[in-house]
């Protein structure tokens, strides 16, 4: 005999927000039961959004974990697993959406730019920053997506886009999935090899970032530019 499942406009959540909540009001597990629609006969969508939380350690290990291993857990299959990843990707796409024209004065400032677009990815995402002569951004472009332990760069690509829009200087960024925020010597190799073609081609390297969730690293106020 099929499960009966609960619909999600017998939950809680729902009605809370019927009654007039703000959905910002709900819990972790409340928002996972609003967007996984459904529990099974056995256990409500409610205790499933927490026990989803519960399985995967939060909100953000249901973003590192893999779709079939969603799908997997008790009561999901496929097409929740499915919704619970587009939802979060949304999200993770609205934080990251970095619009040109914004004044990018520090670090630190990068680090806000960019930690919801690169931090906590499995591999290194190394972009580069082309700025106008008022440190305004004119573009934020991915250079290359390389391996858990490298990004594979060439002053070339990370040049490219800065001469076609007559940028007057770069920062380059890029995550360590490790969260260690110290530099490799490759980092600091390839640091000084991009510095010294913008110095040829007469577009200054402002500075190399690396991007932790947790927080960042500037190499220039590090010593190591």
């Amino acid at each position: 005999m099929a499960h009966r499942e609960t619909p999600v406009t017998d939950t809680l959540p729902v009605q809370r927000c019927r009654d007039g909540a703000d959905i910002r009001e709900l819990a972790d597990h409340e928002l996972v039961a609003i967007i996984i629609g459904t529990g099974t006969r056995g256990t409500g969508v409610v205790r499933m959004g927490m026990e989803i939380l519960e399985r995967f350690g939060g909100v953000r290990g249901i973003r590192c974990a893999g779709l079939r291993e969603l799908a997997n857990a008790k009561g999901m299959g496929m097409v929740k697993a499915a919704r619970l990843q587009a939802a979060l990707e949304l999200g993770r796409r609205a934080m990251a959406t970095v619009e040109p024209g914004a004044s990018v004065s520090s670090p630190r400032r990068v680090w806000e730019l960019l930690r919801h677009e690169i931090a906590g990815v499995p591999q290194e995402v190394f972009r580069v920053l082309v700025l106008n002569s008022k440190n305004l951004l004119v573009k934020n472009r991915v250079v290359s997506v390389g391996t858990i332990s490298a990004a594979l760069i060439h002053p070339r690509e990370i040049y490219r886009d800065a001469i076609r829009e007559t940028g007057s200087s770069i920062i380059i960024a890029h995550n360590h999935p490790s969260g260690v925020l110290t530099p490799s010597g490759e980092d600091i190799a390839a640091t000084k090899r991009i510095a010294d073609a913008g110095n040829i081609i007469g577009i200054a390297l402002l500075d190399h970032v690396i991007i932790a969730e947790a927080g960042y690293l500037s190499l220039r106020e590090a010593g190591y530019m």
